[in-house]
């Protein structure tokens, strides 16, 4: 619309000019198809004028002269444009259509004019040159609707509006994964952001295949629209775009002229707010009027088609097998139909004819919980009584109670809580035919109209009942859903399994790609609400509007939900009775308490123990806690109480790790994808504490319905409340977002195994080599925890370990900190490692980690000083002991006892000496006397004693006086034995000559 005031200013001036050129020109006077009319400016009395603009500059002269035009408030009702030469409401012909005051885009062939698709640069990039991958995302017309990027960019759909009063802004949308950021919002003309709510900025997801509206008021002025899309994290999986189309404006002033139908859709009336899709096998061109029949013989056309399209031959891919419902000698008919609408030609070379019906074959049983009393139909058993579907219905016996529930595991018709149906990614809906089909023991996906149509099977649940010995537990299960599947595939098929709490918003729960083995998946219902399990099968992601992979198949071969309040019976399970001996009315157990089989009444889990709700009733249904664990009073889970003890030898460390807070957080990163997206991913981690200390991550992007109080507290349905979750976080800056976005919340540990020293506990590994080693005396504290939620790439859960390690160097909250191998915390997507160091993660301090220091004695006093033993490894405790003072002797008096010492020990040396040497003397004195005497009893006559040989000297022959002088030692001991008349010294007397005789 070309309404400003500067151009309308260019249009007077062009006025001006044409009249004074009239006179000398001479030009032709214009016609009403050389001019057009426009309106000028509102001024502040909310007037304007009507002008003549030219169509071609100095072509003619004689415009018509400018007349006040209607109100600025002045509109035209839907179906009417206004006329601008009589300025009047005027209904739109045949063919067009019009909203009055509104513009509408539904045609999507090419960019309409005003729209624009903007790519933001990646500006968190680590290297400049992935910046350029943004470039070829945008948001592409794809016919009907268009279609957004599907990878990690952020692109902006943008559309500028200037309305002259309040109006408003819907458009239709389909945004299936939250893997894509999908946010609405409007800015002004100076690019402020309008003031918005979050539930009408942030999109909220649909159901595979479904299109929702979303309307949005507008104020008067200037509006620009924009719609943005950004990825949160891409990995191996295809993320599913976000579609839009039927874009409809309202608060325009009035519209100049109508809008021609669109190909596809006609109007037959003047004065059509809308144009109607053509029937089938009828196409029509644009701005028409009526639809034209196809040739039916040769071409089919869909529902809004613009051309006719030639009719393919016959295959197998264009019909379907069905059974009949059972007749009353058990018995079903295999029949074929063709697939609606029917398209193809039978009477062709090389088509395939419809195989011949009414084979008959067995029915199969009923379902149990269902009985068959020689009828057709399998009818449901009667409420307090059971069957296994093969046999009557019976009355549960005394102290038991029907276990309420689904089991489907034979599929002869379509249970009567289970609907099927096919959405086309474009616009229309398919043929409930074309969804899933039963085939006797399983289930399977149909043929659809196309390879990316969703194929759509749900169940309805409308709560849970709990048995009535549990009817009053708090924080348990209260149902669990199992089924068994396959997938068969040759393309890119994918099949969803999905979740709608209390109709809010239907999340993914867990997804499988391409070819899957037979499996069993089971999800737990951790609260009681309505919710629709819903499963979509898809062939293929891309755009198609043909059937290639009509081979490609999924199926479920059983589906069972337990505790279903509109359930039946299969069995009957045992249930508390009343203490009453004529009672066999079953009464609900106390919170952790089990039913004794023996007795039937309610048993109380031992202290230490959690009541596995799902398990048989018996004392192994309480589960012992792990080590340095307890539960809670309900016997609901197991926790720690921040206390730990060790011993190793004779020595016991005590532990207080109530100091680090119940909860502790990390964001770790920041991490980038290949395009360069910045993200973080965040844990929650709750080391101590029962249910109400759990860790709580929020989705702040898919979960507006609640309020922040309620996200907190982890009420929201897409909230996570554990022991550990994760959050994968993508900052505000860099992506055009205006606040930072928590999305992908997930459990990581919902059970707490235990506490203990050792690298291993119930099959998980610390792994402290992941970490640096650390020479502290103190042993690292490892916390193990599992969570039993499986999923595709973790068939046994994911565990988790949080290492607490003394590092007295840190604060008492301290670091949390992942491997640096694992940036992710994780190396294998299933086990997490956290590492917390801290003062906090110290032993307690006792006796033994301070030492005492004696101070100097001064004035006759001493002080007593107590000081920790470096490094200080501890906290808490114990404390120093106060400082003490005692009595003490000065450095005189050790002095004076040292030299009395001194004197008394010197004049005893002096004594010793003299007596010894007195004593020595003596001895040599009768050394020399004993000497002497031997010398004369060697004279003796020579023919008896001293004959000497002959050619011997003389002197060779003198005899030797030998001795040896005794030791001191040797003298004491003489002394000693004086008394006994023992006093002697020993002479040897030895001769010169070898042969010379010695007197003994």
């Amino acid at each position: 619309m070309r309404s400003s005031a500067w151009f309308v200013a260019s249009c007077a001036l062009i006025l001006c000019t044409l009249r004074l050129m009239d006179g000398a020109t001479g030009q032709r006077q214009c016609s009403e198809m050389d001019y057009y009319y426009e309106y000028t400016e509102c001024d502040s009395k909310g007037s304007r004028w009507r002008v003549a603009i030219p169509r071609s500059p100095e072509a003619c002269t004689g415009l018509p002269e400018p007349v006040r035009g209607t109100k600025c408030t002045f509109s035209c009702k839907a179906g009417e444009f206004l006329e601008m030469s009589a300025q009047e409401c005027t209904q739109c012909a045949a063919g067009s259509y019009s909203l009055g005051s509104g513009i509408r885009f539904d045609q999507w062939d090419a960019m309409p004019t005003g729209f624009s698709s903007l790519a933001t640069s990646l500006e968190n990039s680590p290297r400049r040159d992935d910046r350029l991958t943004c470039n070829s995302s945008s948001w592409i017309p794809q016919g009907t609707y268009l279609e957004s990027n599907r990878d990690e960019c952020t692109v902006s759909l943008i559309y500028a509006v200037h309305l002259k009063k309040q109006g408003s802004v819907s458009f239709e949308y389909q945004y299936p994964d939250n893997n894509l950021l999908f946010e609405f919002f409007i800015q002004n003309d100076q690019c402020q952001e309008m003031d918005q709510s979050a539930d009408t900025k942030w999109l909220k997801l649909t159901n595979h295949g479904e299109w929702a509206t979303h309307t949005v008021n507008l104020k008067s002025g200037t509006n620009i629209l924009y719609w943005r899309t950004g990825g949160v994290l891409m990995g191996s999986k295809v993320v599913k775009p976000v579609f839009l189309k039927n874009v409809q404006i309202e608060g325009v002033a009035y519209t100049s002229e109508c809008f021609p139908c669109k190909p596809g859709t006609f109007s037959h009336v003047p004065g059509s707010s809308t144009c109607d899709p053509c029937p089938r096998d009828t196409y029509s061109g644009h701005g028409a009027s009526s639809c034209t029949p196809c040739n039916t013989t040769t071409q089919y056309a869909a529902e809004g088609s613009a051309v006719c399209k030639d009719r393919p031959p016959c295959s197998r891919k264009d019909y379907f097998q069905i059974h009949t419902a059972c007749d009353h000698e058990g018995m079903t008919q295999v029949m074929y139909k063709w697939l609606e609408p029917k398209i193809c030609l039978e009477n062709v070379t090389g088509a395939e004819s419809l195989p011949p019906s009414g084979e008959r074959k067995a029915c199969p049983p009923c379902n149990p919980g269902f009985y068959n009393n020689d009828t057709a139909t399998c009818s449901p058993c009667p409420q307090g009584t059971y069957s296994d579907g093969m046999k009557p219905c019976k009355q549960c016996p005394a102290g038991t109670e029907p276990a309420l529930g689904y089991e489907f595991k034979w599929w002869n018709i379509l249970p009567s809580n289970m609907k099927t149906s096919c959405f086309n990614v474009g616009n229309s809906k398919c043929d409930s035919m074309n969804g899933w089909e039963v085939a006797g023991d399983h289930i399977q996906s149909g043929a659809g109209s196309s390879d990316n149509d969703y194929l759509i099977l749900n169940i309805h649940v409308p709560g849970f009942k709990l048995p009535t010995s549990m009817s009053s537990h708090s924080g348990t299960e209260f149902g669990r859903i199992t089924f068994e599947f396959e997938t068969i595939c040759s393309a890119d098929c994918e099949l969803y399994f999905m979740m709608d709490v209390n109709r809010k918003s239907t999340t993914v729960v867990e997804s499988w790609e391409r070819t899957q083995t037979r499996q069993s998946y089971t999800h737990v219902m951790t609260k009681n609400a309505s919710v629709s399990y819903t499963w979509a099968f898809q062939r293929t992601n891309q755009p198609s509007d043909v059937r290639r992979h009509v081979n490609d198949v999924a199926r479920i071969y059983s589906i069972s939900v337990s505790n279903a309040v509109d359930g039946v019976s299969s069995d009957c399970r045992a249930c508390a009775l009343s203490t009453q001996p004529s009672s066999s009315t079953c009464v609900p157990c106390p919170p952790g308490h089990y039913i004794d089989t023996h007795s039937s009444q309610c048993t109380e889990c031992p202290s230490n123990t959690y009541l596995v709700s799902h398990a048989m009733p018996s004392p192994d249904a309480c589960k012992p806690c792990g080590p340095a664990s307890m539960s809670d009073k309900d016997h609901s889970l197991c926790y720690s109480d921040c206390h730990f003890t060790h011993t190793e030898g004779n020595v016991t460390l005590t532990f207080d790790f109530s100091l680090l807070g119940s909860v502790g957080s990390l964001m770790n990163g920041p991490s980038f994808t290949s395009k360069g997206t910045k993200y973080f991913h965040q844990f929650n981690i709750s080391m101590c504490g029962g249910q109400g200390h759990l860790a709580v991550c929020t989705d702040n992007v898919t979960d507006l319905s609640i309020t922040d109080s309620q996200r907190e507290k982890g009420d929201g349905a897409n909230a996570v409340k554990t022991f550990i979750c994760q959050s994968t976080i993508i900052p505000a800056s860099g992506r055009g977002f205006h606040t930072a976005l928590s999305s992908q919340s997930i459990n990581l540990a919902d059970t707490f195994l235990g506490v203990t020293v050792h690298n291993t506990l119930d099959g998980i590994s610390a792994r402290p080599e992941m970490y640096p080693q650390t020479s502290k005396k103190v042993p690292d504290v490892n916390f193990y925890y599992r969570s039993l939620e499986t999923t595709s790439s973790c068939e046994s859960g994911r565990s988790a370990v949080l290492t607490l390690r003394c590092n007295p160097e840190k604060s008492t909250k301290g670091d949390l900190s992942v491997p640096s191998r694992c940036p992710a915390g994780t190396c294998d997507g299933c086990t997490f490692n956290f590492l917390w160091e801290s003062s906090g993660a110290c032993p307690t301090c006792t006796e033994r980690d301070y030492h005492q220091i004696e101070g100097a004695c001064k004035g006759g006093h001493q002080d007593l000083l107590y000081v920790w033993t470096e490094p200080k490894l501890c906290i808490g405790g114990v404390a120093l002991p106060e400082k003490k003072t005692l009595p003490c002797e000065g450095m005189e008096f050790w002095v004076r006892l040292g030299a009395g010492m001194g004197a008394f020990t010197a004049v005893l040396l002096v004594s010793l000496t003299c007596y010894f040497w007195k004593k020595n003397k003596r001895l040599e004195y009768k050394y020399s006397r004993l000497v002497m005497s031997a010398n004369k009893e060697c004279e003796m006559p020579g023919a008896d004693s001293c004959a000497v040989m002959e050619g011997e000297n003389e002197g060779d022959m003198e005899d030797e006086v030998v001795y040896t002088k005794p030791s001191l030692l040797g003298k004491l001991k003489a002394i000693a034995s004086k008394g006994n008349g023992e006093n002697y010294e020993h002479v040897q007397l030895n001769s010169s000559h070898s042969k010379a005789l010695v007197w003994s």
